[in-house]
């Protein structure tokens, strides 16, 4: 007898589009016939699973410029009301689906709502917001933080990291407790990564001091977008080719500058705006703007990618052995920048000292030393192609190996 798929529940946030993307390209490479997948996201991203050959169910999310407002305000990114409807609703899924597995991504709720099912829960996590990675918290680039000297306002940002980190997750863990669940230390890393397992989507060599433990292991960069995007044609012969995405999260205005400075260099450029209208029209007829691109088809033409040096967008670049410029905002932007300027393969720019003067000099350097495209190209080949499907469904499968054998044991 045929034994039955394996029931695999994703939870994709939405909050940005990559929390969105990663957990979508998992689930496409899950074979359907071992495998019976149900994935939950943003009904406002549904153009994104319109062709999805499996089960998809709408997500109740905070609205995406409710988040971006927290975030910009350094309020925590979901307050108790919010976090306790996600329980809510991830256990009403969860008990009309009765998944084998759950996945999620960026969703703080399943800490506790997989936990109060007893189902095994993978997290999709970056290396560098594991708490096994010793790097100094960074600054975030604030409105104010443009005026200040960072060298010397960061050192006392960390000291007082400790004390923001509390009062950030003061929600989850009020949620932890209303639940009977235990505490974590006050450590928002630890509950978005509290799961049976812990798949990093990073590159191993640029966190060469983290070591994932029992519960944690590299899967390497997820880099695959949805195909229902518009494809452009490449000029092989007017230049340097300059891929401009800064995502969901980032805004016109700086998008607006970046492509005023690379107008003025002897390069094409191609932007994906992630649907926001830019405040003007480029000069240059070098300069095409979309609204979304197939991201990891057009860095096999590029020499440069400038991103917001997120993992996504960054890892997308360097998987095809591209340099990135990374105009960092978040601490999770500033550290994976960070690790990726410090392997040489990319450049850290700040966003509140994103001049125009500042970006041009960084994509001229970029764009005219050779070691940075050595050099992420020596990333690009440690990661294994090919390898992503075979290595996240053998982590799926021992996962679920591991739940039933604890459950015959009982």
């Amino acid at each position: 007898m045929k034994a039955s798929p394996i029931k695999v529940l994703f939870f994709a946030e939405g909050a940005t589009l990559a929390q969105l993307v990663r957990p979508l390209a998992l689930a496409r490479l899950l074979d359907p016939e071992r495998f019976e997948v149900t994935f939950c996201r943003p009904a406002a991203r549904g153009w994104l699973t319109a062709d999805a050959a499996f089960r998809v169910v709408d997500l109740a999310v905070q609205p995406e410029a409710q988040f971006a407002r927290r975030r910009d305000k350094l309020s925590p990114l979901y307050d108790y009301a919010t976090l306790t409807r996600y329980v809510e609703d991830d256990l009403a899924l969860i008990d009309a689906i009765d998944p084998d597995v759950i996945v999620g991504d960026s969703r703080l709720s399943l800490s506790v709502s997989a936990r109060l099912r007893a189902t095994p829960y993978i997290a999709l996590c970056d290396a560098c917001l594991s708490p096994e990675n010793d790097a100094p918290v960074p600054l975030p680039a604030l409105a104010g933080t443009r005026y200040l000297p960072i060298a010397l306002v960061e050192p006392l940002f960390r000291a007082i990291s400790g004390i923001a980190m509390r009062y950030h997750a003061l929600p989850f863990e009020r949620l932890r407790a209303h639940y009977g669940l235990p505490s974590l230390g006050f450590d928002l890393y630890r509950g978005d990564g509290d799961a049976d397992l812990r798949l990093f989507a990073s590159i191993p060599m640029l966190f060469p001091k983290l070591y994932p433990g029992a519960d944690a292991a590299y899967i390497g960069p997820v880099t695959a977008f949805p195909s229902l995007v518009a494809v452009p044609v490449f000029y092989d012969d007017e230049g340097p080719l300059v891929y401009v995405t800064l995502g969901s999260s980032g805004t016109s205005r700086l998008l607006a500058r970046i492509v005023s400075v690379l107008e003025r260099l002897d390069c094409q450029v191609i932007v994906a705006t992630a649907g926001k209208l830019l405040p003007f029209e480029p000069a240059s007829e070098r300069v095409r703007v979309f609204d979304y691109l197939p991201g990891e088809l057009v860095c096999r033409h590029a020499q440069l990618v400038v991103c917001n040096g997120g993992s996504a967008a960054a890892n997308q670049a360097l998987a095809n052995g591209v340099p990135v410029l990374g105009i960092a905002r978040g601490i999770d932007q500033l550290l994976n920048m960070r690790a990726v300027d410090s392997f040489g393969a990319g450049l850290l720019v700040r966003a509140d000292r994103a001049s125009s003067a500042r970006l041009r000099e960084a994509a001229e350097e970029l764009l005219r030393e050779w070691w940075f495209t050595e050099r992420a190209e020596k990333l690009a080949a440690s990661v294994s192609p090919g390898s992503l499907a075979a290595v996240f469904t053998r982590h799926v499968l021992s996962l679920c190996t591991d739940a039933a054998s604890a459950v015959s044991t009982r």
